[in-house]
């Protein structure tokens, strides 16, 4: 075994049903040449992928502006203690700020470079051969390359009709599920699963199960905080909460994102070893970033009016928009085209959205919402390809 595999977690991962050269991939994930191959951050693999700056790009649910201004003067004055590794604790800082706003123990807290690796790091501790994965589909899908690629079973369990996770059919697609996965608001859809069946989830799940509810887009709900499970944290449960910087604080480039869940269960997520932090700068812009309720209000403003005037704007087209969504994008039903042949009408009018990405789903394409001006621009193409 590699030195960094520790005994007891050689004997979690065996006890779990592991060979020990899956056990060795487990720790390739955390080596970077898996991790890399597998594109484990799904949607940074697609940005990257159709990079154009002349494009605009409403393909990858960013933010349309950077980091707010609070937190790009705080990483512009920790540059100036870059040559020390840690200065001025910065990552203790960033865990108070959470504790604070989240009113979470800081215990109860772990920051990692982004959250594509709290996602990938869940799924080992707590999947096997034997335990399986239980997701809805569509959903975000960050997690399945790294399922297929450790032989652990996925059951995808589609969405209701009003597209909420069905959590009564994904109890029983799978009883010896080692990880529910709950998208909240789902991506790519945008909507919601009331708080009430997400309770009942966690309350009927098999015994040892955890749930892992990926927040990145709660940020943009108008109800936030008060729509979050982190009072399911709070009160000891099985839960997992994820979340990232990327979307609403505009820092998906710099690759901040932080788990919520029972201390215990955050050492278990670590899997081999704490890993590396996010970048010190980094670190400061997201503190001084995550207490500007006013800023994070402005965008969700600005992004749920743009996303308003593009949803009429289709639907006057008699387009089929799937919703509601709570969340900066939109799902589309082109009817009688492809998403393939969508994409690709769009990125001749200079519109990058997002391409054939749900197969259940063929036909269906995600818009994300970007300025008035991008969404604008969208509108056009939409009206010259339409007609």
């Amino acid at each position: 075994m590699p030195f960094f595999i520790r005994e007891e977690v050689q004997d979690d991962l065996l006890s779990r049903g592991y060979s020990r050269r899956q056990m060795l991939r487990t720790a390739a994930l955390f080596g970077g040449g898996a991790a890399a191959a597998l594109s484990l951050n799904t949607e940074m693999a697609f940005a990257a992928a159709d990079d154009d700056a002349k494009m605009v790009r409403i393909g990858s649910n960013e933010c349309w502006v950077g980091p707010m201004a609070p937190g790009l003067a705080a990483a512009n004055a920790a540059f100036v203690n870059a040559n020390r590794y840690s200065p001025n604790s910065e990552a203790e800082k960033l865990v108070k700020a959470i504790s604070t706003v989240e009113n979470m123990p800081v215990d109860h807290i772990g920051t990692y470079p982004g959250s594509g690796e709290t996602l990938t790091r869940t799924l080992v501790a707590f999947c096997s051969p034997t335990k399986g994965l239980v997701q809805a589909s569509p959903t975000y899908d960050n997690p399945t390359p790294v399922a297929k690629f450790l032989n652990v079973p996925i059951a995808s369990v589609p969405l209701t009709s009003d597209y909420r996770h069905d959590v009564k059919a994904m109890v029983a697609a799978n009883p010896n599920a080692g990880l529910f996965y709950i998208v909240n608001p789902n991506n790519p859809t945008g909507t919601m699963t009331p708080m009430a069946e997400i309770e009942w989830l966690v309350n009927n799940k098999p015994a040892g199960a955890m749930v892992l509810i990926d927040e990145a887009y709660i940020h943009w709900t108008p109800e936030y905080p008060n729509n979050s499970a982190a009072h399911l944290v709070r009160a000891g449960k099985d839960v997992i909460i994820t979340r990232t910087f990327s979307k609403v604080f505009g820092m998906a480039g710099a690759r901040v994102g932080y788990v919520m869940a029972r201390p215990d269960l955050v050492k278990k997520v670590e899997v081999y070893d704490r890993g590396n932090g996010p970048a010190i700068p980094t670190t400061a812009c997201a503190t001084a970033s995550i207490t500007q309720n006013a800023l994070i209000a402005a965008r969700r403003h600005e992004m749920i009016q743009n996303r308003a005037m593009t949803v009429d704007f289709l639907t006057k087209r008699g387009l089929k928009v799937i919703g509601p969504s709570y969340a900066n994008m939109i799902m589309v039903d082109w009817k009688t085209k492809s998403a393939k042949e969508m994409g690709a009408m769009y990125k001749a009018q200079g519109v990058q959205i997002a391409g054939p990405r749900w197969p259940v789903w063929p036909t269906v394409g995600r818009i994300s919402i970007g300025s008035k001006a991008d969404m604008e621009a969208f509108c056009n193409a939409t009206g010259k390809i339409l007609t």
